[in-house]
């Protein structure tokens, strides 16, 4: 038996095992090995860790876990089910008891479907400002309109370029007032594909076959959280569909935790793992006192 089977191999689930393993709990980390930020090139606004590979980042959070008692289990989660106060969590080859559970399976971004986006995302074609924008800073921008962020993605970069263009073939008047009041261009068309050359972003191509150069694009995809799980529990969501937490982490099923970007779509790393420490936490208070009245039983 687990005290903890934490499902997610990312900052937030790391940084729970390693926490709950610091007071000696019994740990298993069970992750897939698909992190959402693969496909970038560095970690940043992570204080001390800027600029880390990602897999470079989780390599040492894996080492610190198993150095402290931790241990891992490779590959995916099928179901969690609750019964008498116990998780049987299933993998391919087993089943796992555990007291409690931490799920941190973070999100999946759902990128439009222009060519080209998929092979050149968290590279140059980018999601996040605060997370890529300092490393594009002083190009020419832009970003692809009609999505939820897009136009507040065009005013945010203003301030880091001089150059930004929103590639959007509709835009109300409100906002292309405050896009113009910031200086923003925009193309009112939508994207085709990209121009690259030598491995490196060189332009958007619009439908005409007109290419406007950029050296970077930002897409704000919507963010599809990996919350399958959580929702076969039957945890409650909150009016925006995410799986609804309390400053925790804990859910509304008695001792599931869920932290990072699977009930958090804007949470960056830094976040994801303080979220894992606050929610270790809770799930050790959770057992103690749970351990008290067995003793008191006893």
């Amino acid at each position: 038996m687990e005290d903890v089977v934490v499902i997610g191999g990312g900052a937030g689930g790391l940084n729970a095992a390693l926490t709950l393993c610091r007071v000696r709990r019994r740990v298993l980390v069970v992750d897939s090995g698909e992190p959402r930020n693969a496909p970038a090139e560095r970690v940043h606004g992570f204080v001390s860790r800027d600029g880390t590979p990602p897999a470079e980042l989780l390599a040492a959070g894996r080492a610190e876990v198993e150095r402290h008692g931790g241990r891992f289990a490779d590959g995916e989660v099928r179901t969690i089910r609750r019964r008498d106060g116990v998780f049987a969590v299933e993998l391919a080859d087993r089943v796992v008891s555990a007291r409690r559970v931490v799920v941190a399976t973070g999100l999946r971004d759902e990128l439009p479907g222009v060519p080209g986006l998929r092979e050149r995302w968290g590279r140059d074609v980018l999601h996040c400002p605060f997370c890529h924008g300092y490393e594009v800073r002083d190009q020419p921008l832009g970003v692809m309109g009609g999505l939820r962020a897009s136009v507040h993605q065009a005013l945010l970069l203003r301030q880091l370029s001089d150059d930004v263009v929103i590639f959007a073939e509709e835009v109300d008047d409100r906002d292309r007032a405050r896009l113009a009041a910031r200086g923003v261009r925009i193309v009112r068309a939508a994207i085709a594909g990209l121009d690259v050359e030598d491995d490196a972003l060189r332009g958007v191509r619009l439908a005409d076959g007109t290419v406007v150069a950029r050296s970077a694009l930002f897409v704000p995809a919507p963010p599809v959280p990996n919350d399958a799980l959580l929702a076969g529990l039957g945890c409650e969501r909150d009016g925006d569909g995410l799986v609804r937490v309390d400053g925790n982490g804990l859910t509304s099923v008695p001792g599931v935790w869920a932290v990072g970007n699977v009930v958090d779509p804007r949470a960056q790393v830094v976040v994801a793992a303080g979220a894992g420490a606050k929610a270790a936490i809770a799930v050790n208070a959770d057992l103690m006192e749970e351990e008290l009245v067995e003793e008191r039983a006893a």
